[in-house]
């Protein structure tokens, strides 16, 4: 089967934001759209503000006035199901409540003809389940759209435990015709953005609650470290606290409760505040007229160091430090020590700037040891985390950050914590994405293009693990696990065994 052809109608069940969007797409792709909701008088209504987008088009340039006459002329509000009936696909866009969903497809196989593609946008049920109270489940499938859809190129197109590989097949084609981009996924909680996207939040909510650091300069560490353009705190207030800590809770039941999709109190007594976000005026941050932004810890300039030691060899996604040092103009005298389990900078006061692994920087046995962050691209970083151990002097501190700041970075100094915050909040991704492919939820380069376009990461998880080191990673992934010992860390066998397959035993 192919794209489902631009003459043919396509139905919009539901007409709130997402399915006014929908209907548009399907709209300038040529298809005729009808338009349905329950509540009287809302088609006509979504028809109207559909209309006026496809005005500000034409404003815009993006439109020719024929081409929007034309589509206008192709909308149609229904009142009823019935008028649904030449419909050659279905996308429901109703709430998100599943006795609601099977009732609805229940009374389209009434309606529509058995060769009708039928459709939900849901981003957190089931689809197998939705399918199964149907008649005929296999031409039944996910097409989940990102909002706003005309915008959004991604759309995930999921296949349920009965899906017809013909019908996902059509919805795919269907997807890439309206200028989408589609990924295919199996039928699994959060599908493919929702799932990996999870310890983005989740990390960082964590680092938030254990006091490590406050929300905005975890949002300046992961901007500055990894290249996101918003940090998880801004990103949840945009989305919404509600939604967001709604879809980790669908996420985590639908896990059976798994540790690593734990949801967060702190989210929770945010959500029970009221304080959802932008759309409230305040969340994790303050959204009102005349209030005072957060700003990240920062540290104060302080001079370099004129010279260090580097202990042992620098490995693994920090190698590339000691010729940024030696750019910098700071003298770097090499020292291969025995007794260094790891490869470090010595700094004049003789303090330790490792790269975390895992482990806190307090009690190392090496010495007061001060960690350092990960960055994905050391050069291109604009921002570093330091987080001193208990031993470590107030001058030590200000040599580390002395030294990063000839680098061109600014600092931000946090507690320590194991893992810090973009170390584990990558490694975690990372994992999530060896364990989903394995899994069969998507393959690896439609897990990369999905966070690519469904989140804007910088770059695809694969990508970062090929950059980072999937060694280093599943090491750190270890460390967390007897740090924490409540089984959300620990590398997925997925990742071990990749590891494995790569003549490293673990």
């Amino acid at each position: 089967m192919t794209a489902i052809e631009a003459g043919r109608t396509v139905a919009v069940v539901g007409t709130g934001t997402m399915g006014q969007g929908i209907a548009q797409v399907a709209l300038v792709a040529g298809h005729p759209v009808r338009l349905y909701d329950a509540l009287p008088g809302r088609a006509a209504e979504a028809a109207e503000t559909i209309g006026r987008r496809l005005d500000r088009l034409v404003e815009k340039g993006r439109m020719a006035p024929a081409e929007r006459a034309a589509a206008r002329a192709r909308l149609t509000p229904a009142t009823a199901l019935p008028q649904l009936a030449d419909a050659a696909l279905v996308v429901e866009a109703i709430v998100e409540e599943l006795g609601a969903k099977q009732e609805l497809f229940a009374g389209l196989e009434d309606v529509v003809g058995e060769d009708c593609l039928l459709a939900t946008n849901t981003s957190s049920l089931s689809v197998t389940a939705v399918a199964g109270a149907l008649r005929l489940p296999g031409r039944f499938v996910g097409l989940h759209f990102f909002n706003p859809a005309p915008l959004l190129p991604l759309v995930e197109v999921v296949s349920g435990f009965t899906t017809d590989t013909s019908a996902a097949t059509t919805a795919y084609e269907t997807a890439a015709a309206w200028g989408k981009t589609p990924v295919r996924s199996a039928d699994t909680p959060g599908f493919i953005v929702n799932r990996i996207a999870r310890p983005f939040y989740a990390e960082a909510l964590r680092v938030h609650e254990e006091r490590a650091a406050d929300p905005a300069t975890v949002d300046a560490v992961l901007r500055g470290s990894c290249g996101f353009r918003m940090g998880p705190f801004e990103l949840m207030d945009l989305i919404g606290q509600d939604v967001n800590e709604a879809v980790t809770r669908s996420v985590w039941e639908g896990f059976f409760r798994d540790p690593k999709f734990t949801p967060s109190l702190a989210q929770r007594r945010l959500v029970e505040a009221g304080l959802l976000g932008r759309k409230t005026g305040r969340g994790w941050y303050d959204y009102a007229d005349g209030a005072p932004g957060q700003q990240p810890h920062t540290a104060e300039p302080c001079p370099a160091p004129a010279a260090v030691t580097v202990r042992t060899h620098l490995a693994g996604p920090a190698a590339v430090l000691q010729e940024l040092v030696e750019e910098a103009g700071i003298k770097v005298s090499r020292d291969r020590a025995p007794e260094e389990h790891e490869g470090c900078v010595r700094l004049p006061g003789g303090a330790r700037l490792a790269l975390t692994d895992g482990h806190p920087a307090t009690g190392d046995p090496s010495g007061p040891t001060i960690r350092f962050d990960l960055a994905l691209d050391y050069r291109a970083a604009t921002r570093i985390a330091l987080a001193p151990g208990a031993e470590a002097s107030e001058q030590d501190v200000r040599e580390a950050v002395g030294l990063f700041q000839a680098l061109g970075k600014e600092v931000s100094v946090i507690d320590d914590v194991p893992g810090m915050i973009a170390a584990r909040t990558v490694a975690m991704i990372v994992d999530f994405v060896a364990d989903a492919e394995a899994r069969g939820v998507a393959s690896r380069e439609d897990i990369d293009t999905a966070m690519r376009l469904g989140v804007n990461y910088p770059g695809g998880p694969s990508e970062w693990a090929a950059r980072v080191g999937r060694h280093w990673l599943c090491d750190l992934l270890e460390t967390l696990r007897h740090q924490y010992a409540d089984g959300r860390y620990g590398p997925s066998r997925a990742l071990r065994r990749s590891l494995k397959l790569n003549g490293r035993m673990l």
